[in-house]
């Protein structure tokens, strides 16, 4: 269920359940059916005929049959086949740190790839700063996205859709890629497709391994986010696991920082190339959350285990690595590779149970997806591998440049909706400056697993959007 709803911030704030946001949401469905015959697209090349032409459902939730909703939904393999080729969508991301826009066609090739990287504001500010990235979004976002179509060789009258990140993701960054969405899909009479950054993250690795089917195990892991789900078929996730308080990246990260390290590269690149350096059995770190036997993760407490174990060798921060004596490196290498050894340490174990859980719900799982910024780390790879085979299972990882944050991923799940009708009508060309675009920086991918719950959980519930599993199954149930 993709929307984006033009309510007052007042409506949104006397908003006070989850259930009432619900029954709110889906008043508001327009899932539109199968896109568009090639006949269909051709007509449309132009932005006169999109004008004389204008896009509107001819399928409603509300006076379909069942029947008729599976002829949409699932049109024949002839048809979908006939369609691929002359799908092209542009997928925007401005989740967090990364400004990114690309162009890929319905067959999954990539027509173009742009990212402008913020790595200098992470450098200076130690992090992400979210007003200061909003910023930065906003000078690069239509340099971006016209890099992306002139690399494709293409215009907007060419496209078939637009993509774009939702949600979850810092509430300004989020903004300045749908502000753009909309304004290219309006002018251009274009279909937009609202996308979920971590389900993202997870069907990339379906275009570029073509033989891995649902139901998978994937592990989502990066700056914000730790997750371990069942994908049971597309939009329709069991979520076996979650971060509780601080996700791996930003351990990495904060590591990286106490210890001195080049941020350009981020945290974790800059720990896995010193660690090679260090003896990952010189610091004796506790592993997180060992006597709870659930999959959830926590890197809260191994942050301060680090940082006292920094202090204790009085290593400043204020020196980088490269003025660092010798004895000083070595003590920087030893704690960044015992950080490491036991920061995924932490991911081993509970991928491993998260496994178990998994072949009990659907035993025909053969893959485990990783994916995610910190899946570009070939230690974790490496150590994800060993476990995987443990399992009789088959490790995929997307190539490093499509596990970090990137237009692809959002414009290839863009396709993976549209091509079942997931999607929504243009927006209008000229939307009043005071819309309120329908951002989701807390939003779930799937609805927990019954023994995934912890006693220990602290993750806060407060103004945290219905799971995007549970709202297309509710479209569902409503047609």
């Amino acid at each position: 269920m993709f929307v984006f709803l033009s309510i007052s911030l007042v409506s949104l704030k006397m908003v006070a359940s989850s259930l009432s946001i619900l029954s709110s949401t889906f008043s508001r469905l327009k899932i539109i059916p199968k896109p568009w015959h090639t006949s269909t697209l051709k007509s449309l090349r132009s932005h006169k005929q999109r004008q004389l032409q204008p896009l509107s459902p001819i399928w409603s939730p509300l006076t379909c049959s069942l029947n008729s909703l599976k002829k949409h939904f699932y049109p024949s393999n002839n048809e979908i086949m006939a369609s691929k080729d002359d799908l092209v969508i542009l997928g925007i991301e401005t989740s967090c740190d990364d400004t990114a826009a690309a162009v890929v066609r319905g067959n999954g090739e990539i027509l173009s790839q742009v990212v402008s990287s913020q790595a200098d504001l992470l450098v200076k500010y130690g992090g992400v700063a979210p007003l200061f990235a909003e910023e930065a979004h906003s000078q690069v976002i239509d340099q971006v996205v016209q890099e992306a179509l002139n690399k494709a060789s293409l215009t907007e009258c060419d496209l078939s859709a637009v993509a774009v990140t939702i949600g979850p993701g810092l509430g300004l960054c989020l903004r300045v890629g749908v502000q753009k969405a909309h304004k290219i899909a309006g002018s251009f009479n274009l279909p937009i497709i609202g996308i979920h950054h971590m389900e993202a993250h997870a069907l990339v690795a379906r275009l570029v391994e073509r033989e891995l089917q649902f139901p998978f195990v994937t592990l989502l892991i990066s700056g914000g986010h730790n997750l371990l789900i069942l994908a049971h078929g597309l939009g329709h996730y069991i979520q076996l696991g979650t971060t509780l308080d601080d996700a791996i990246g930003e351990a990495y990260d904060k590591t990286a920082k106490w210890l001195g390290l080049d941020m350009r590269k981020s945290g974790g690149p800059a720990i896995e190339e010193l660690a090679r350096e260090g003896d990952a059995d010189s610091v004796k770190f506790s592993i997180p959350m060992r006597q709870h036997k659930d999959c959830n993760f926590s890197y809260a407490g191994l942050k301060t285990q680090v940082r006292l174990a920094i202090e204790s060798r009085n290593i400043n921060a204020e020196i980088p690595i490269s003025s660092a004596s010798f004895q000083d490196r070595v003590s920087r290498a030893d704690i960044a590779a015992s950080f490491q050894r036991v920061a995924v340490l932490h991911i081993e174990e509970k991928c491993g149970r998260a496994i178990e859980w998994a072949l009990k719900l659907e035993p025909s799982i053969k893959y485990l997806v990783v994916s995610g910024g910190v899946a570009s780390n070939q230690y974790v790879r490496d150590r994800l591998d060993q476990v995987v085979k443990k399992n009789g299972l088959q490790l995929v990882c997307p190539p490093r440049s499509l596990c970090t944050d990137n237009g692809v991923m959002v414009a290839w799940t863009g396709i993976e909706h549209f091509r079942v009708g997931r999607y929504d009508p243009p927006p209008p060309v000229n939307e009043s400056e005071h819309f309120v675009y329908d951002l989701r920086p807390r939003w779930p991918l799937g609805e927990e697993y019954s023994e995934g719950r912890s006693e220990a959980r602290s993750l806060r519930k407060a103004r945290v959007y219905p799971s995007l599993t549970s709202l297309i199954q509710a479209s569902q149930q409503q047609a």
